[in-house]
């Protein structure tokens, strides 16, 4: 898995995406206290999938985006700028071949956290993406 992890950071550096959230781009979890916006990625699930000749992983990645601004522009702003990094792309991973990576399903939802500033209310973007690697 590690070598998927470091192909999506690599993607990453330097991009539109990066830019949108200052670079805030975490992997399982943000720092506490961390500034809004920003992007928490992890594994969801790694699941072997063999044939008689070929065998591949399906990895589900989540990104979830983070907003506290009130508009939904900013929060739908970093979505499209994942879309376009990340839906369809190609990854640079070492000792496995891509086969695909494409968006699976987004879940949209308001989340109330607890902030130096007290209790804020938050925009949440989860977004699944496939990554379907081969051995092979």
């Amino acid at each position: 898995m590690d070598n998927i992890l470091k192909a999506i950071y690599g993607k990453l550096s330097g991009s539109t995406l990066s830019s949108d959230v200052g670079g805030r781009v975490y992997l399982d979890e943000a720092p506490q206290g961390c500034a809004f916006p920003y992007i928490v990625f992890f594994i969801v699930s790694a699941v072997p999938d063999k044939t008689f000749t070929e065998h591949f992983t399906d990895t589900i990645i989540q990104f979830s985006i983070f907003s506290s601004s009130s508009s939904g522009v900013e929060i739908s702003g970093i979505y499209n700028d994942l879309k376009v990094l990340y839906d369809e792309c190609s990854l640079s991973i070492t000792s496995n071949k891509l086969v695909w990576m494409r968006e699976q399903n987004l879940t949209t939802m308001i989340n109330e956290v607890t902030t130096l500033d007290g209790l804020q209310s938050v925009k949440h973007w989860a977004v699944d993406f496939e990554i379907r690697t081969s051995l092979d």
